[in-house]
């Protein structure tokens, strides 16, 4: 079964992107990553879609990265590079950079449903949608700065979702954020309960999808271009960043100490 499904209702106009890996509450893996880029360039294709709506299986929307991958990889990995010795990438853009950002940087419209909690990429992956609307069982945060590591997606876009000082609160402290905060931060649109997650969703995919095709798109195209303005730029100074922070010691024991169920213990190189 694929990490991720996708099913298409081309007689509604709209799609439904489901994560399921509900034994891994949803967690985010190279598999999934590949599943989703084939629905994604299935669905962009289709003059039928109109708008997709993204969800979890279980009770989870999505817990993230998977962290165990995650480590299994460092561990299989070349020694850490010191941090004197490490190169500052190319000032440039590729498209490796952008793959956090399927759903603000399609020219379609996208739904997150989120069922449950949503956390580090789970609440990245909500934020990359254009509208949000959550079960009253759902909660957010972004945990990475406990784990060494720098969230990717919501350092570009939270701020662009929700005030400023709301959104480094979250990436700086690691906390968590419930439903009804996120609702009036104006981060979910709306919550409801989990029964009428769904069926909330679908209508609201539906009306989107009974407009005209040109007209939605075009109102899309032109709120992304204040949405991701600046982002190339934005992704250009992460990358350096980035590539400084995940190649430190910290990075590869935050999620090696989850991995082994106990406190990191932090070096700060």
């Amino acid at each position: 079964m694929p990490d991720l499904t996708y099913e298409p209702y081309p007689e509604k106009h709209y799609a439904i992107f489901r994560m399921t890996r509900p034994d891994r509450l949803n967690a985010q893996g190279a598999q999934m990553r590949q599943d989703l880029e084939e629905a994604i360039l299935e669905f962009t294709q289709d003059p039928d879609m109109r708008v997709g709506i993204v969800t979890g299986e279980g009770r989870a929307f999505s817990a993230g990265a998977d962290l165990r991958e995650m480590a299994e990889r460092n561990a299989a990995a070349a020694p850490t590079i010191p941090a004197e010795e490490r190169p500052i990438p190319p000032p440039q853009v590729s498209v490796d950079l952008r793959v956090g950002q399927p759903f603000s940087r399609n020219p379609k419209p996208f739904i997150a449903a989120v069922n449950g909690l949503a956390i580090a990429a789970g609440m990245e992956r909500a934020a990359d949608c254009d509208i949000r609307i959550a079960s009253t069982e759902a909660y957010f945060g972004l945990f990475e700065v406990k784990r060494g590591i720098l969230a990717n997606h919501a350092i570009h876009h939270l701020a662009r979702v929700m005030p400023y000082g709301e959104a480094m609160y979250l990436l700086l402290t690691g906390d968590t954020l419930s439903v009804e905060e996120a609702h009036r931060l104006g981060f979910v649109h709306e919550v409801v309960e989990p029964e009428q997650l769904m069926p909330r969703a679908v209508e609201i995919a539906e009306t989107i999808g009974a407009n005209a095709p040109l007209a939605v798109q075009g109102t899309k195209a032109v709120a992304q271009h204040w949405r991701l303005y600046g982002m190339d730029q934005s992704l250009q100074l992460n990358a350096w960043v980035n590539f400084r922070v995940n190649n430190s010691e910290d990075a590869k024991e935050g999620p090696r100490a989850f991995a082994e169920k106990r406190p990191p213990v932090w070096k700060g190189r």
